[in-house]
């Protein structure tokens, strides 16, 4: 009967410190994206379902136009004019390790608000985690774009599916069984990832 107690004692002390040790790696992770249409949002609530962490919207200062045909002429611009929109989220990046970053292909690139992010946060040594929706061109020149910006970070192998088609008036398109497959796909990346604890 003793024996039987001190066992089961263990055991609890067992699940115990691997829920702390979960919680602790989870305090470690930032996921932070941005949306327009809100499939890149619906990856990201995914793996935050997946890793737990921090999940964070990023929001401009001054918010795009509505308007397809004006936003597109306006990232044109600023891409090529280097321009990076202010943002209003403010990360404190200190407490991260890992950090999952997630985008809509704009126009084949990377958007300018994160390109934003990736200058005024300082990512030296954390492991960087892209994922990205798109309209079925695929990543364009984005993830080469975040290894330029983040040449002092470890970056994982990212993640990418076809979303909305914005120009089209398709909008949130990963819903129903479509969200399904995509989470099996996502799951799935995930669990290649290492260390990262998979809790789902």
């Amino acid at each position: 009967m003793i024996i039987s107690r001190l066992l089961f004692i263990i055991f609890l002390v067992s699940v115990w410190c691997s829920a702390q040790g979960y919680e602790n790696k989870a305090d470690n992770i930032l996921i932070v994206y941005l949306s327009r249409t809100n499939n890149t949002k619906v990856v990201a609530e995914m793996i935050h379902e997946n890793v737990g962490g921090d999940l964070v919207a990023l929001e401009l200062k001054n918010p795009y136009p509505q308007n397809y045909k004006s936003i597109v002429e306006q990232v044109a611009e600023e891409n090529r004019t280097g321009f990076l929109p202010p943002l209003k989220t403010q990360i404190n990046m200190d407490k991260y390790d890992t950090v999952f970053l997630g985008f809509p292909t704009w126009g084949m690139q990377l958007p300018p608000p994160i390109k934003s992010f990736l200058t005024r946060h300082d990512l030296k040594d954390k492991t960087v985690i892209p994922f990205n929706t798109n309209a079925g061109y695929g990543i364009g020149s984005t993830f080469r774009t975040v290894e330029s910006l983040c040449s002092d970070c470890n970056i994982l192998e990212g993640f990418s599916v076809t979303g909305g088609i914005e120009r089209d008036g398709i909008y949130l398109a990963i819903k129903g069984n479509r969200k399904v497959e995509v989470k099996e796909l996502l799951v799935e990346w995930l669990e290649k990832l290492k260390p990262l604890t998979i809790i789902n």
